[in-house]
């Protein structure tokens, strides 16, 4: 930061690793081969940049801070293997990402700037067709929420989402120190490893209107949540009591002690009582 005169930039929550053992758990999660393609996200300083670049056969890195892309040129110039992007990966077309730089399916490994960590999440499970396996540090709040149990506080709609796509992993916890600088909350690195089909199988735009509305008001029980929430045509509380019943879901539960197991038989049983096919 010295030789290059650079201030990290607040509003784009940039921290800068600056300890090893977080980064090379993040490497030997990442399982790297010589043939793989990796995107990273968010490379910062280049210090996961040129390690990736020196076990990966095509690293592609994404930027949204153009100060950084002609220090990162300088940082990686003694690899021939790096194409560093000036974008915002939430725009990035991903598809087109796989074309242009990697000719088939890519890794993503990442210290993610953790005002948009979500979003990006959610955009690696919708591209899920071509990636396989991400390696992510992100906020230790978030990283708990994505590896949490049904029952737990930390149980909610984003553990379904992605837990009905990955199997997600706790790699490691990292401390605040290990930034420059140190971040107000501590972090985790998870590894995520993307199913090709649902966990279930079931209409998934109704899935996840029965999970919001079963979540939308988390001290209410499930059949008061459900009958206050729940827009889906023919299914009324009468409907929802039935389906209830007949799953032998109690329906003084709560929605966040429910598995996605137990969401799909729910929604296969107000299909059929709503006269759905």
């Amino acid at each position: 930061m010295r030789r290059y005169n650079l201030r990290p930039n607040k509003r784009l929550g940039q921290h800068f690793l600056v300890d090893s053992r977080p980064l090379y758990a993040m490497l030997q999660a990442a399982e790297l081969l010589p043939e793989d393609g990796v995107l990273e996200i968010g490379p910062g300083l280049g210090v996961l940049t040129r390690e990736l670049c020196s076990r990966a056969g095509k690293v592609v890195a994404v930027e949204k801070d153009r100060q950084l892309i002609p220090i990162l040129e300088d940082l990686t110039k003694d690899f021939k293997n790096i194409c560093i992007l000036d974008a915002d990966v939430l725009k990035l077309d991903m598809e087109e990402l796989r074309e242009e730089h990697f000719g088939g399916s890519f890794k993503v490994v990442a210290n993610l700037p953790y005002y948009i960590t979500s979003p990006i999440i959610m955009k690696i499970i919708e591209n899920r067709h071509l990636i396989p396996l991400a390696v992510l540090m992100v906020q230790k709040e978030v990283a708990q929420r994505l590896v949490a149990s049904p029952g737990s506080k930390d149980y909610g709609i984003l553990t379904i989402a992605v837990n009905m796509y990955a199997e997600v992993k706790l790699v490691c916890n990292v401390g605040k120190s290990s930034f420059l600088p140190p971040p107000k909350v501590e972090s985790a690195v998870v590894k995520i490893l993307l199913r090709q089909k649902p966990r279930v199988e079931v209409d998934e735009e109704l899935f996840f209107k029965v999970v919001e509305a079963a979540f939308g008001e988390r001290r209410k029980t499930l059949k008061n949540s459900l009958s206050r929430r729940l827009d889906i045509p023919g299914i009324d509380p009468e409907v929802i009591a039935k389906a209830l019943e007949v799953t032998g879901i109690d329906p003084m539960r709560r929605g966040e002690t429910l598995s996605i197991e137990e969401y799909a038989q729910l929604l296969e049983a107000l299909k059929k009582y709503a006269g759905e096919t």
